[in-house]
Order: structure tokens, then sequence, then C-alpha cells
């Protein structure tokens, strides 16, 4: 892998990981075209990930250092539920991330799979657009636990996380807004989780990556993923997710057309 190829796959995730489009298929797909074979990447991969939980951390830092000082309170307060309905949310992903992380790793390498995910993924969005549920105040425990289900679903390869979990939320009848800051902070604490997970297998020396190109990934990815969650966040809010619908539609039939081509 040279750095241009990295810059080129950061971007892809930067723009994926927060857009609903799938950053797992989509990153498939890349690697497709630009013909980088990597046999063990989970150096690139957390190198990446890091990038876009950085990302978030810098969009998201106002309401991140709120529920920081709301902690240290010593009465049950908005911000002590609010971060067990994060730790809620994380059970499902921590459960087939555990259990199930070698089979989902194969199914990476299907593009005819993730072309199947990449149509899943437009379905939900669509039904989660037409959908008009009765509208909540707040999530509520049962719904974070529904939407961490959704997420965990959202580590099969094509099936997006950012657009399973935001459909899920807006089928609930949760506020849309809400519902953007909550997809976008639960997964903060799974992707560390992943990483270390990652970085503790003592895995990650196995593959030789170029300094400079895990500089340029990172790069690429902090500040694409920085400016797709600014604007996936506003996207959210204005309730516009159809046009991410046929863009996964299109993107599953080209992904199936090459596999059976």
């Amino acid at each position: 892998m040279d750095t241009l190829q990295a810059v080129l796959l950061g971007i892809v995730q930067g723009i994926t990981e927060f857009l609903p489009v799938s950053s797992s298929g989509h990153l498939q797909l890349a690697k497709e075209l630009l013909g980088v074979e990597l046999d063990n990447n989970i150096t690139f991969d957390v190198t990446l990930h890091a990038a876009t939980v950085l990302s978030t951390v810098v969009v998201l830092w106002r309401e991140l250092w709120r529920l920081f000082c709301g902690l240290f309170s010593r009465t049950w307060n908005e911000e002590h539920a609010f971060v067990a309905k994060i730790l809620l949310s994380m059970i499902p992903a921590g459960v087939v991330g555990l259990c199930f992380a070698d089979r989902i790793e194969a199914l990476c390498s299907s593009l005819a799979f993730v072309g199947c995910m990449l149509l899943a993924t437009a379905a939900l969005l669509a039904f989660a657009y037409y959908a008009r549920p009765r509208p909540k105040t707040s999530i509520s425990y049962r719904d974070a636990f529904v939407i961490g289900l959704a997420q965990a679903a959202a580590t099969l390869p094509g099936l997006s996380r950012s657009g399973s979990t935001i459909a899920t939320g807006l089928l609930l009848g949760n506020e849309k807004g809400a519902v953007a800051n909550f997809s976008f902070l639960m997964v903060i604490p799974v992707i560390l989780g992943k990483m270390l997970l990652d970085i503790a297998s003592g895995e990650m020396a196995a593959l030789d990556v170029p300094a400079a190109a895990l500089a340029g990934g990172f790069f690429a990815a902090f500040v694409t993923g920085t400016l797709a969650c600014r604007f996936m966040i506003g996207i959210v809010k204005r309730g516009r997710l159809i046009w991410f619908a046929l863009y996964c539609l299109a993107a599953g039939l080209v992904a199936l057309a090459g596999a059976f081509s």
C-alpha cells in the first residue's frame, strides 16, 4: 500500500463512517478498485478507526464535556441516565464482536454479500423516511437497547452502522437531533473497545505499512470524518435520508453486478 492509496482509503472511511452508506462495504469496494490486497489489515484499520473517533470527539465535544461534568454529581441526573443508556446500547455489539468477529470478517471478502447488505440499508432508510411513528420526548432505556441491536447487526459488511442506528431511532419515534447525537456518541466506546482488542491481539505489527501511509490515511480520515459528522447531523435534523437510500440502492446493484460479472 502506498501513501496515495492510504489517503484515498482514509477519505472513504472518514466520509462513510458517518454517512448512512456503510463504511465497511465502501472500503471493500474501494480496495477492489484500487487493487489493494491486505491479508492482515489490523494496523491500518485501527489507525482509521482512531481518526474517526477523534472526529466524533471534535464535533460533539460540548456534549461530551457536559456528560463528563455531569458524572461527578452525587445525585442521579440526565447525564448519568444518558451514559447508562450508552452502556446498555453497547451490550449487543460487544457480544457479537466477541463471539462472531472471525465469521463477520470472512464476509468482508464477499462482494455479493456486501451488495445485498447495501440493498438492505437502502430499504431501512426508505422505511424510516416514510414512516410516521408517534414522537417521543427522549430516548428510553428500551429504545437504547433496540438501537444497540441495530448497531450489532450493522457489524455485517455493507449494512450501515449510522444508517441502521439512526433509522431505528427514528422508527421508534425519537427526535431527530437526539437520535443523531446518540448514534454518533454510542459508537465511541464500541470502536475504542474494538481497537483495544485488536491491539491486545498482538497482530498489529504483522502488517508492514509505511509510516507515511498510516499518517496520510489517519489525516484524511480525520478531516473528512469531521466534515461528514457535522454534515450528517444536519441532514438527519432535516429528515433527508431518502437520498442516501437511493445511493445505497445504486451502490448495492453495482456491487452485485461486479460480483456476478
